[in-house]
This record gives structure tokens, sequence and C-alpha cells, in this order.
């Protein structure tokens, strides 16, 4: 269900009555197909994607000083602070699909607050309320491991990109041209955030997959080489992932590197997942005396095993059931390891 028609009403009345919005929005395929849904929708207004932290803090307040928007949406970003939306002086729309929180001073909208098992996607929301841009709403969801109700529209609209059978999203993501655009969107969310500006700016004017796919056009082919830049990167990495998957002996299988410019960790980890269903993959990139983790699993709740290894050592994590996040302290990641292993 997602959003009742009731909500989709509101959260159009917001959009529609705007002049001038910020949109804050999460650093991955989810996060970004939502803000281009909403943004193209409107055809004003600006974005702001949230790559130093999980969460929208006080940080980022002066970004809406500066901007004077006369609304801010925020998208898919599983955390924001009280403080920041205590210094909002403009309604606040946040639209998410994690948690639940309770939080003031913001028109909340989260399947999640009446079900707890509800997990449609931001970008399946977003799709909700604008009805267009199939494509990008389909990106978004494949993206993020959920098949929409609108796949047979899609697929009539582009049989081309998913001409496989498939029972899961993992089938689609690995095994398809719309599996292979998901990555193109995500590795275009890769490197300094004034490229990746500049990537989302030229999203916001492509009209067609194949722009992309087929690099028919001058916006096309410069995504396409932003992705493929990126992809010289992943390859060698996730040859050494899936080796060490393969290797692992235990139910645990760590992959451990050191890279300070580029994070691969949530698609490295989602890759080997699906390669390695019977596995729990973490992918662990070391950064600034920290470990920044991904860490998946099919069958076991991944945040509460976090949470309790975590009791005592430096660092948070969170995330979905099975997909979730953890940074942690060099120092205490060996163990933290050790009570993973012994929790699982």
């Amino acid at each position: 269900m997602a959003l009742s028609s009731d909500q989709i009403r509101q959260l159009r009345e917001h959009l529609d009555s705007c002049k001038n919005p910020l949109f804050f929005f999460d650093d991955d395929q989810d996060g970004l197909c939502s803000f281009l849904q909403l943004y193209r929708y409107k055809g004003e207004g600006k974005g702001i994607i949230v790559k130093t932290t999980p969460k929208l803090g006080t940080f980022f307040v002066s970004k809406v000083h500066e901007y004077k928007p006369d609304k801010v949406f925020i998208l898919d970003i599983a955390v924001v602070e009280q403080e920041f939306l205590d210094e909002m002086k403009v309604p606040v729309i946040w639209i998410d699909h994690h948690g639940p929180f309770e939080r003031s001073n913001v028109k909340y909208f989260n399947p999640r607050v009446s079900n707890r098992e509800d997990n449609h996607p931001t970008s399946y929301m977003c799709h909700q309320i604008v009805q267009q841009d199939l494509w990008i709403g389909m990106t978004g969801c494949i993206a993020d491991w959920f098949i929409p109700p609108f796949i047979n529209d899609f697929k009539k609209e582009y049989p081309d990109l998913i001409d496989k059978p498939y029972r899961t999203a993992g089938d689609i993501i690995y095994n398809t041209q719309l599996g292979f655009l998901t990555r193109i969107f995500a590795f275009v969310l890769k490197g300094k955030t004034n490229d990746v500006m500049k990537s989302i700016k030229v999203l916001t004017r492509i009209n067609s997959p194949y722009e992309i796919l087929k690099q028919e056009t001058a916006q096309g082919k410069f995504i396409y080489k932003r992705y493929a830049e990126a992809n010289k990167m992943y390859e060698p990495l996730i040859k050494d992932v899936l080796e060490t998957a393969e290797k692992s002996g235990e139910k645990l299988a760590v992959f451990k590197y050191a890279d300070d410019r580029t994070s691969f960790t949530s698609e490295l980890s989602n890759e080997a997942i699906y390669r390695h269903p019977d596995k729990i993959i973490m992918i662990a990139r070391e950064k600034n005396d920290e470990m920044k983790c991904s860490i998946r699993s099919s069958k076991i709740v991944l945040p509460p095993l976090v949470d309790k290894c975590l009791v005592g050592l430096e660092g948070y994590g969170g995330g979905h059931e099975h997909a979730c996040g953890l940074n942690v302290k060099t120092r205490d990641f060996e163990e933290f390891l050790r009570r993973f292993r012994e929790m699982i």
C-alpha cells in the first residue's frame, strides 16, 4: 500500500503549493530516484545530496538559510535530528521507509508508522505522488530490492529492459538491462560531491533510459562515461569479494579494503549476497581510523545483532532487517567481529 490516497493528495498539494522547494535526499539510487521524480514533476527547486553522514543534522541548517526555500522535502534519509527540525522556519515534509521515529515540527510520511512490515521504498511513494517517469520510479524500486506493482506497465513500455525470467529483484539487478541501469545510477553517485551533483543535474534532463543505455544523446554519453570510470575501480574489488566468499569456510564472509576516495561497500555486499545467499556478507572499508561496513544476510535480522555487538564500543549502525550499515573505530573492529561471530 505505502501511501494512502489521502496522503498522496496531501503530498501532491505540498508540491503544487510551493515555489522554491529544497530537497535533501540520500546518496543511493532510492534517494536519487525519489528526488528526480519530485524535481521533474515540480520543475523548480534545488537538490542537496546527503553524502557525508547517514543523518540530517544541524550541519545542514546553514544550507537551508543560504537557499531560503519556502518548503523543505527530506527523501529516504533514515535519521533526521530534532535539532535540525527545530531550526526550520518553513514547512518540512519527510518521506521515508526506515525507522519509524518520533519527531516534531515535521510532516512525516512513513508506511512503517502503521505497519512495521511495510518496506515500500521512498521512490515507490514518490511515484505514487507524481505518476510520471515510470522508468525512474522503477530504477529506484529495483535498486532497493523491491519489485513494485507497476512492473507490468514497465515491461509493456520497455520490454527489452526486463527480458529474462525473474523471481527476485536480485535476478533483475544482475541479469537484465534494467539492472545495469540501477548500477549506472549507483556509480554516478560516487566521487566528489561537485561531480555527483553535475551528474544529477544531467539526469534531471534525460527523458528515456535509452539515452543512457544506448548512449543516444550527449547527456546519456556523459552519464555512461561517469559510470565507466567508477566501474574500473569496482570490477577488481568484486572479483576479490566473490573469491573471499567462495573460500570462506564459515557462515560469515568478511572482506576488508582500504580506500579513502570511493565507497563500494553497499554494491559489493549486495552482489555478494545475491551470488552467495547462504552466507552473511560483511564488506569493511577502512577510512580515517574507522571501519565503514555494509552487512547483508538473506535470513538473519541484522540491526538488533549489530546494536548488541556495539555495546561499550565506539560506533553506530542500523538500516533494514537484512541490509544494514555499521561504522566502528578501527581499534574496536576485531572485538566487534568476535562478538558478531558468536551471535550468529
